[in-house]
């Protein structure tokens, strides 16, 4: 392939910058690095859940409908200080990362 490229086999070459010489072992570990360095950057911004339960490898709350009464608010942002229930949280969360989160209502129907 690098012969068939122009100017490509001299990128390859060992010795490319002179005086310069970095072991398979370096270079391993320098990807390795960096490449632990960018994603740890990125994976919080990724998470969802920052702070509740965190103990807990799943978080999950169960609601009897007789119990909710005639509407229940559930948060769905995470960001709420009342979660489960919703406290208007996403209102920041959304002008902060322009999401477009809202909460789930569950209402009762009227007979």
């Amino acid at each position: 392939m690098a012969s068939q490229v122009p100017g490509l086999s001299a990128l390859i070459k060992p010795g490319l910058i002179p005086g310069f010489k970095v072991s398979k072992a370096a270079a391993a570990l320098s990807t390795y690095l960096l490449t632990r360095y960018f994603s740890s950057q990125s994976s919080p911004k990724c998470r969802v859940n920052m702070t509740i339960n965190k103990d807990s490898p799943k978080v999950v709350h169960s609601f009897d409908m007789e119990d909710i009464g005639n509407k229940a608010v559930y948060c769905r942002c995470w960001r709420s200080k009342k979660f489960p229930y919703c406290d208007g949280a996403h209102t920041k969360h959304n002008e902060e990362t322009a999401d477009n989160v809202g909460p789930l209502i569950i209402k009762k129907k009227n007979p």
